[in-house]
């Protein structure tokens, strides 16, 4: 039972073999300046050939989500069935310096922005099992999880989470595995996106702000509008914003006040508690647009990052 694909970049040829595969996925670009020159031969070759086609994005998470989103998105015409996934590592120099919350962040706010621009498609995202186990806070990865294990047989990867794509090795090739049964049924699976119905009229917009707050200081955060798709930080306030909060190296107690535009300080709220461990505290603002600062006072670093959500 199970089905097999592969994941091709560059390092291959514009047309690989395909024989015995139901699916492929083909990164087409990195970062905000590199474009896979064979991922357009790649992906009209597995579909010539009646694979179900995936493209995935290598990002470099010193730069804002919503952009590097931006730049994947506008190098594809999607069609339904079409598979939209972040491959989610930062083992090179681009991304070993940003700190892996701030690579938590990232994850969020891109598998969220890109959901938001294509609704119609499945969304999903690849990591290997140290990223899974020891980055990953919230356990989001979109529509399904890619999963990337090394020394495991195909279908084994040995976690938990429910898993739709398994890569188990390679042998000049990326090999991978995926529980369905036959390509027909992946290719149903992948199309039923088109067919969903959003579950809700809010969809997260793009990570506003990364940002880190000092221990024992007040640290006053400036907040803008969420805006739109199309305006993204511009316009008035449509609905909800909040702040995420993430502890560093220790735990602690954390404040916050609201100043409203205009006006003066609120008390400030009772003390949270905040755990390297646990889960980010989210600060929600009142939609009304009232708010313009938030401030915030730790017993340890932070960081965290603004999150705006716009109407469907």
């Amino acid at each position: 039972m199970g089905i097999w694909g592969q994941d091709w970049a560059s390092y291959q040829s514009s047309r690989p073999s395909t024989g015995g595969l139901s699916f492929a996925f083909v990164k087409v670009s990195e970062g905000l300046s590199y474009i896979n020159p064979k991922w357009v031969a790649q992906r009209d070759h597995a579909k010539a050939h009646g694979l179900v086609w995936g493209g995935y994005h290598y990002p470099q998470m010193a730069n804002r989500p919503g952009d590097e989103a931006d730049y994947f998105l506008a190098q594809v015409n999607w069609k339904p069935g079409d598979l939209a996934v972040l491959d989610w590592e930062g083992y090179d120099d681009a991304n070993s310096r940003v700190p892996r919350a701030h690579q938590a962040a990232y994850k969020e706010a891109w598998l969220r922005y890109v959901k938001a621009r294509l609704p119609h498609n499945g969304v999903g995202m690849y990591c290997n099992l140290d990223y899974w186990r020891n980055v990953d806070t919230t356990s989001y990865y979109g529509d399904f999880l890619w999963i990337a294990t090394a020394g495991r047989r195909a279908g084994d990867p040995g976690i938990r989470a429910a898993w739709m794509f398994h890569q188990y090795g390679d042998n000049g090739v990326d090999r991978d595995y995926c529980h369905l049964g036959s390509t027909a049924e992946l290719r149903s699976w992948a199309e039923s996106f088109r067919h969903r119905t959003p579950t809700t009229r809010l969809l997260e917009e793009e990570m506003l702000a990364f940002f880190t707050v000092p221990a024992n200081t007040e640290f006053d955060l400036p907040v803008e509008p969420a805006g739109t798709l199309d305006a993204p930080q511009g316009g008035a306030r449509n609905a909800a914003m909040w702040v995420a909060l993430t502890p560093q190296g220790a735990d602690g107690q954390v404040t916050t006040a609201f100043h409203r535009e205009g006006g003066a300080w609120d008390r400030p709220a009772g003390a949270a508690r905040v755990t390297v461990g646990g889960s980010k505290l989210l600060v929600d603002l009142p939609s009304d647009g009232s708010v313009d600062k938030v401030r915030i006072h730790s017993t340890v670093p932070l960081v965290g990052y603004l999150v705006g959500r716009q109407v469907a």
